[in-house]
């Protein structure tokens, strides 16, 4: 699995991890039931904290993404599939968010507000 993070964006690189397992989950390079990179083998080949690393982890964790296993590691859980028109409506939210200059950190935020009506 390829995780690519830019030192030089605004958004934590913490997000950004998460953000990559969850590409790679959605591409199919990671099938649920396969482990990941072990948080030490990953913050090493990205050069950066094994905190930050486990803080993606955790997210993954909270959000049910991944399952955290002690001598086992993380591995990748069983999703339902995305239905095509929640797929196809959040197309359109990033092209629409993309148009308007948000960030993703933006998007998920509003996302977050709108979520808590």
């Amino acid at each position: 699995m390829l995780v690519r993070i830019d030192t030089t964006e605004a958004e934590p690189i913490y997000v950004q991890i998460v953000r990559e397992v969850r590409a790679a989950i959605s591409r199919g390079d990671v099938k649920a039931g396969e482990r990941l990179p072990a948080a030490r083998d990953l913050a090493r080949s990205l050069d950066v904290n094994m905190h930050t690393v486990l803080r993606a982890y955790s997210e993954l964790r909270d959000a049910g993404d991944i399952e955290l296993r002690r001598g086992r590691g993380a591995v990748v859980q069983e999703r339902a599939a995305v239905h095509s028109d929640v797929v196809r409506a959040l197309d359109k939210l990033l092209e629409a968010g993309e148009r308007h200059g948000m960030s993703l950190a933006d998007i998920h935020s509003a996302l977050d507000e709108r979520g808590t009506r």
